[in-house]
């Protein structure tokens, strides 16, 4: 859910690849053999080596497309002009692509290597997916406050989601350019559950992101993690995936101030991006040898190194080294977290609330 989501055309470039790659009759032979695999993901979601690798083990062309948000990719795969065999949602989403009818459920016989995913993933995934019956966990983490350390004096430092409608921080605030993100701020802030479906509840919050306004220096995405790293604004709520890069910028650019990550008092988000295989897929068989193919360890600790976002994966997990294992910001005790939620898909009646709610905030 929370993705580097920059514009990098990867399908031209494995078109290019599967151009080149067919010149070799073997090659071109056994793919046409094996079939092809039309997968949907976010943008820079995926180690492209790892596309090769499959590719050259399986003899499936992989067909690969991007999406930036899962609303931009929900009336792709309801409307089925394009049919794609995988597509990795965040879960919310797949409940209610799961509502819809959209998902097929997976056969498990052909993704042993699912036996790779910690357990404590399987459990949160069944807050979307009850039964485990139509996804695997990819991704997961949380959202929270990120703050510069020459910016923000020891006794300001925030703890709580309620501390971004402080004063003394006015202009210097980030916030998610985001409808259930920005309204996880504000529920939290008041200590209701950020799947709210109580009018009221959502009302209240509206008015609270409003009196927030004129301290919020610019509602972003991606971009908070260059204007914090740039040292434009104080603090601003991310997505804990960008820690390890953001650490790595700040040693690599040698800055004289850090950029540290707090999990509000509140609670917060838990996410967790999962592979789903939609219900008009015409190459399931191959879209479960793709997932069965990510979870090995060796393959999602690749995968780790290249997007930073944490990896549900036991096996990889086991594999990374020690100072990485024991990197809180990346990988948070999730024993330790209290109040944390997984997104719902709360219907579309409440959806067409939120919306209108934040089309209020933003407009004011």
């Amino acid at each position: 859910m929370k993705k580097h989501c920059f514009a990098l055309s990867l399908a031209v470039v494995l078109g290019a690849a599967s151009i080149l790659g067919g010149c070799s009759g073997k090659a071109g032979a056994q793919s046409e053999e094996a079939g092809e695999l039309y997968v949907y993901n976010w943008g820079e979601y995926i180690d492209e080596e790892v596309i090769a690798m499959f590719e050259e083990e399986t003899g499936i062309k992989v067909i690969y497309d991007m999406f930036e948000t899962n609303e931009e990719m929900y009336p792709v795969i309801e409307a089925g002009g394009v049919t794609y065999d995988a597509v990795c949602p965040s879960d919310y989403m797949i409940q209610k692509m799961m509502e819809n009818n959209l998902l097929a459920e997976l056969n498990f016989d052909n993704i042993p290597n699912v036996s790779e995913i910690d357990p404590e993933y399987i459990e949160r995934s069944k807050a979307f997916d009850p039964d485990n019956k139509y996804s695997v966990p990819y991704c997961w983490g949380t959202v929270g406050i990120l703050y510069n350390t020459s910016m923000v004096a020891p006794e300001d430092i925030p703890t709580k989601w309620s501390d971004l409608w402080d004063e003394k921080f006015s202009g210097e605030i980030l916030m998610q350019d985001s409808v259930r993100d920005a309204f996880m701020v504000a529920l939290k802030s008041l200590g209701y559950s950020m799947n709210s479906t109580d009018e009221a509840q959502l009302t209240e919050a509206k008015e609270l992101l409003v009196q927030q306004k004129p301290l919020v220096q610019a509602y972003v995405i991606d971009q908070v993690r260059d204007k914090m790293i740039g040292g434009e604004a104080a603090i601003g709520v991310i997505y804990s995936g960008e820690m390890l890069y953001i650490q790595e910028e700040v040693e690599n650019l040698g800055l004289d101030y850090n950029l540290e990550y707090v999990i509000p008092e509140e609670g917060t988000n838990v996410w967790i991006d999962s592979w789903v295989i939609p219900a008009n897929a015409k190459n399931k068989e191959n879209a479960e040898k793709w997932i069965d193919f990510l979870c090995r360890p060796e393959i999602a600790k690749m995968n780790f190194e290249y997007i930073t976002y944490p990896t549900p994966n036991k096996g990889a997990f086991e594999l990374l080294d020690e100072e990485l294992q024991n990197n809180k910001a990346v990988f948070p005790d999730l024993d330790s977290l209290e109040n944390c939620e997984v997104f719902q898909f709360l219907g579309d009646e409440v959806d067409t609330i939120y919306n209108n709610l934040w089309k209020e905030v933003k407009s004011n």
